[in-house]
């Protein structure tokens, strides 16, 4: 539970995450002059950024008697017994500020929570760079915090790419997973299979520009998060969505021919063939080489949205795909249909629908121990996922009508899809990972994941204005308990929170929910 003293109301009304315990002390700081200490230069290299963001100045013009900022390694940081390793705990005196952790990832979250304490005193009429005397104790309720972002429908580059890191990292949120192949286009250079980019990287959306990231733009977008504490998650998505693939390679169809350039937005349609003799060795090829240039613990390979295959096949291409990751160094992660989930349009011929769906449960199990598997589609039985826990499985929870962010927020909006739901920042909100999926124990809840599709957003404007409000209420949702989580809190700091995207030119969607 989120504690939080009477006479705290501009602490409390501030921090999104909700913390786990908020004390409120005697007077204020000013921070507009900041001398910084920290254990390493990288960690006070960003936690100076943070602060600057907020109108501090670290080391303060000549004259001035700047205030002291202290980050500490400690391993007795955080709530009252805790051995999460992303614990923190921040306090503001008036003599000084100290934040204490046992790692980078909670001094960089204590820091920036410190920044959302002064964007908040600064946001007040009349409001300096200052904060309150508190002490905030702090950690996550679950592991895996992230966004799953769609780079294919309509090509994001690596400065929005950098942008997305910095807006993920803002909310205490430690996962980008990049949706990186679709039948649109291919978005990552494979050394192995060079035709990939060559020949099927420049396609997306209605004719829009494409591209896609070098080997070296890719180890550097990773190098950036990873100083943030944030782990990029690579998806080639298969053996569905692979229209790209088969542009490319013709080999990969049964007639040897390439299919033609997709530049629309249906689903379902393409798919590999897993008796055909080129398509192991390609994927072999393919997932080996991203295994091999992706620096986090995790590979995702899809899996999802498989309209026109049988069971059999399909649970031999998720065990193919594991058993080359895990070969590989790698842990799989892959969409709820890699369970045996079928997908829920009734309309469609799912990958593993009706009877096929048991008959592969029967045989030998789809998915290995340990594999993530992303849930999204509130629709199907959740019998296959129930049985994929117990197997060993993890879980990262994305329903689509609550965090999925590419949904319109209303009827009338310009932007977005509404196939799941029409999703206000309230939906986005107010659920409880633990209750989505009936006999799931939440011991293989691995964490959650809002989602992005960019069918309909063609710059990071669009974007920025899909993810912003909502990308906070997930980030709530994945960080505090829910009895920390109040709509009428949230919605109030929120309020508060917009004085910096506005100051920083972040485009966001003054939803009615929320009085700004």
């Amino acid at each position: 539970m989120t504690t939080v003293s009477s006479g705290a109301a501009v602490a409390a009304d501030a921090v999104i995450p909700a913390p786990v315990d908020l004390e409120p002390g005697e007077g204020v700081l000013g921070l507009a002059a900041v001398t910084l200490h920290a254990p390493d230069a990288v960690t006070a290299r960003l936690a100076g950024e943070l602060l600057a963001e907020a109108g501090a100045v670290v080391g303060g013009p000549a004259g001035t008697a700047p205030a002291t900022v202290t980050l500490v390694t400690d391993p007795a940081a955080g709530p009252a017994g805790s051995d999460n390793p992303e614990r923190y705990t921040l306090t503001v005196t008036t003599d000084g500020v100290t934040v204490a952790a046992p790692g980078r990832a909670g001094l960089l979250h204590g820091v920036r929570t410190l920044r959302q304490l002064v964007n908040a005193r600064r946001g007040r009429p009349g409001g300096a760079v200052e904060a309150g005397a508190v002490v905030v104790r702090d950690e996550p309720r679950y592991a895996w915090r992230g966004l799953s972002l769609d780079v294919v429908r309509h090509w994001f580059g690596p400065d929005d790419l950098r942008a997305v890191v910095d807006l993920v990292g803002s909310y205490k949120m430690n996962r980008l997973h990049l949706h990186l192949t679709d039948d649109q286009g291919w978005r990552l250079e494979i050394p192995s299979r060079p035709a990939l980019t060559g020949k099927s990287s420049q396609g997306a959306v209605d004719g829009a520009p494409g591209g896609y990231l070098t080997a070296e733009e890719f180890r550097a977008l990773q190098e950036y998060a990873a100083e943030r504490e944030i782990v990029v998650v690579p998806e080639i998505d298969v053996p569905g969505h692979v229209n790209a693939a088969t542009h490319a390679y013709g080999e990969l169809t049964p007639s040897g021919e390439p299919t033609d350039v997709y530049d629309g937005i249906e689903v379902g349609f393409s798919r590999l063939h897993l008796d055909l003799p080129a398509t192991e060795p390609f994927l072999r090829d393919v997932l080996t080489d991203v295994a091999g240039m992706t620096l986090g613990p995790w590979v995702h390979f899809g899996g999802d949205e498989v309209l026109v295959m049988g069971a059999a096949e399909y649970g031999g291409f998720v065990r193919l795909c594991q058993d080359v990751l895990r070969g590989a160094g790698k842990t799989p992660v892959a969409w709820q249909e890699a369970a045996g989930s079928a997908h829920g349009d009734q309309d469609a011929v799912a990958a593993l629908g009706g009877d096929a769906a048991q008959e592969a449960a029967d045989d030998e199990p789809s998915v290995r121990p340990g594999t993530v598997l992303q849930y999204w589609d509130t629709r199907p039985d959740p019998a296959p996922l129930v049985r994929a826990a117990h197997a060993g499985a993890r879980f990262v929870m994305s329903p689509a009508d609550r965090a999925y962010l590419d949904m319109k927020y209303t009827p009338d909006h310009p932007l977005g899809l509404e196939w799941a739901a029409f999703v206000e920042l309230r939906d986005s909100y107010e659920w409880d990972p633990a209750r989505l999926v009936t006999g799931l124990p939440e011991s293989a809840i691995e964490g959650v994941s809002a989602a992005v599709w960019t069918e309909t957003l063609a710059n990071r404007a669009d974007l920025f204005s899909m993810l912003l409000p909502r990308l906070a209420a997930v980030a709530e949702t994945a960080w505090s308990r829910p009895d920390a989580k109040d709509w009428e809190s949230f919605r109030a700091r929120v309020a508060v929170e917009a004085a910096a995207w506005r100051r920083e030119g972040a485009v966001y969607h003054p939803t009615p929910q929320v009085d700004w």
